[in-house]
This record gives C-alpha cells, sequence and structure tokens, in this order.
C-alpha cells in the first residue's frame, strides 16, 4: 500500500494534538537539554579561543617591537637558547595577523584598521620548570632587552578560566545528555500512546493490507517533529540570548581576556547545525524505539 502525504500529515497532526500536553512537554525537555549543549558548545569555543596562544604548555611569551631588526630578533633567541627553556616558538607579523584575524573576525571594523606591520612579533616559551616564581624569575630577563616590547606571562586568571571552562563544559554537558535521555523516554511514551489510541484503527489497516511503513510513517513524522522542533526553539533561544551576553561581558579594553569568547556568526552556524541534526536524531530515536517495540506489526 502505497504511502499517501496528505494522509502521513493529517495522521501526524492529528497525533500531536491529541496528546498535546505531553508532546509539549517532549518539546521543552529537548530544547532545554540542547540550548545547555550549544552554549556549553558555544562557551568552549570562544575559551578556547581566547587562549589559543597558551596552549601546548606556554606559560611566557616575549613580544618584540614592531619595529625590531633581526640583530635584536637574533639576540632575544640567543638568549632564550637555554637550557632552562624547553620550547621556543616563533610567530612573525604575518602569523600574528593571522591569528588577529580570526581573534576578531566577529569585528570588522577592527580589522581593517590593522594590518600586519603594525603587529609585534612574538616568541612563545615553554620552560622546564612550571612553577609560577621560576616562570616570573625567568620571564623577567627578558624584560627590557633592545627589541623587546613587552614580556607577558600566563597568569592564574586565564589558568583558572580553562579549569572552569573545562569543568563547566563537563558538567552543563553531563545534565544536557541527561535530559536529552528523559527527551527520549517522552517522545517514546507520546507514540507509544498514540498507537494505544489508534489500537482498533491500526488492527483494520492491518487486515486491509497495510504495509509496516504505511502504519509507522506517521508516528515516526511526530517523533521527528518534536524533536525538530525542541532544536528550533534552542537554536532561536541562542541567536535571542548571546548578543544581550555579549554586551553584559566586559569589553575587551578593560578585560582582554574576554575579547573574541562570544564565537563568531560563522562558527555558530556550525552549532546549530548540529543542535538541529541531534534534535532530529533524539525525535527519531524515541519515535524509532516506539514503534518497533509497541507497535505490532
Amino acid at each position: 500500500m502505497p504511502i499517501k502525504v496528505d494522509y502521513a500529515a493529517r495522521e501526524t497532526a492529528s497525533n500531536l494534538r491529541r496528546n498535546f500536553t505531553i508532546t509539549l512537554a517532549s518539546v521543552l525537555t529537548v530544547f532545554v537539554s540542547l540550548f545547555l549543549v550549544g552554549f556549553s558548545l558555544l562557551f568552549r569555543q570562544g575559551v578556547e579561543k581566547t587562549t589559543e596562544r597558551w596552549r601546548g604548555g606556554i606559560e611566557f611569551i616575549v613580544f618584540l617591537s614592531p619595529t625590531a631588526n633581526p640583530d635584536q630578533i637574533n639576540a632575544v633567541r640567543t638568549a632564550l637558547d637555554s637550557p632552562e627553556i624547553e620550547k621556543v616558538t616563533f610567530v612573525d607579523q604575518n602569523a600574528a595577523f593571522d591569528e588577529f584575524r580570526e581573534l576578531f573576525k566577529s569585528q570588522p571594523d577592527l580589522l581593517q584598521s590593522v594590518t600586519p606591520d603594525i603587529l609585534p612579533p612574538s616568541f612563545r616559551v615553554v620552560p622546564r620548570d612550571k612553577d609560577a616564581r621560576t616562570v616570573e624569575d625567568l620571564s623577567a630577563q627578558f624584560r627590557g632587552k633592545p627589541g623587546v616590547k613587552e614580556v607577558v606571562s600566563a597568569t592564574e586568571t586565564i589558568k583558572l578560566v580553562q579549569k572552569l571552562s573545562n569543568w563547566a563544559t563537563f558538567f552543563i554537558s553531563g545534565v544536557a545528555f541527561v535530559l536529552l535521555g528523559v527527551a527520549v523516554l517522552l517522545i517514546l511514551n507520546t507514540i507509544r500512546m498514540a498507537m494505544y489510541a489508534r489500537r482498533r484503527e491500526i488492527e483494520v489497516m492491518k487486515l486491509v493490507g497495510a504495509t509496516n511503513s504505511f502504519i509507522r510513517v506517521p508516528f515516526m513524522l511526530e517523533g521527528l517533529i518534536q524533536g525538530a522542533s525542541g532544536a528550533a526553539l534552542a537554536v532561536g533561544g541562542l541567536v535571542v540570548a548571546l548578543p544581550f551576553l555579549e554586551r553584559g561581558l566586559p569589553s575587551a579594553t578593560d578585560f582582554p581576556l574576554f575579547s573574541g569568547i562570544i564565537p563568531a556568526t560563522g562558527d555558530r552556524l556550525v552549532t546549530y547545525v548540529l543542535i538541529a541534526i541531534v534534535g532530529c536524531l533524539v525525535g527519531a530515536a524515541g519515535a524509532g524505539a516506539a514503534v518497533s517495540r509497541f507497535l505490532d506489526v
């Protein structure tokens, strides 16, 4: 028996209306869980971007003057060739500009006012001894050297933000996945109730030769719609909430660590697409489990 689109749409809408309260609970649970998942992913992206230069154990950065000559740069490089230093990475002005563009790509006005020649090249240093006092003493040796503009150490603030980011992401993701599990169970129960309410109709359809697919499609669509609706609400909630959050954060001038912590639009789109896919999968999983277990066809 071929599946008619109008029949599937009509039966799906009827099922959604019949179990409206549980359907609403399912949608809201998917919404809350995916909102938390999306928020944790975007927050982690922002923290990783703002602390990107400190990855790999880098404890301090020697920023050179943009006008530093080759002799001055080589003198600093030679001084960094020490048994106390485990690794040194040189970042030239072009690489610094690429990093700047990535960090501030959501601020086109700022990007237009900056060129590679005004950005300082730098040495990113990984000492062997990560003790705070040792790092401070080591970095102090380079302050005031010819060609050196500034020496910046990995502060406790940066380390604390990274640690809090890891814990927050773990906790929020844990809560979100528990809620996703609850959403699957709610959708399963909603589909089960819809099948129970139509049990006699289903029996008649089987007697007249209706195929398994013909009977299952409206119930699968019902679960898919619930998951997709929750995902749409989650994406909409993030789109509305992020600008308010961004305005509430300290400015980059007052607290540079927060510059770029809200991901740019392009990065957000990837997260939004992921949320939409997960929402549809949750709805399909709940509906699929229900029709497999409770629909004897």
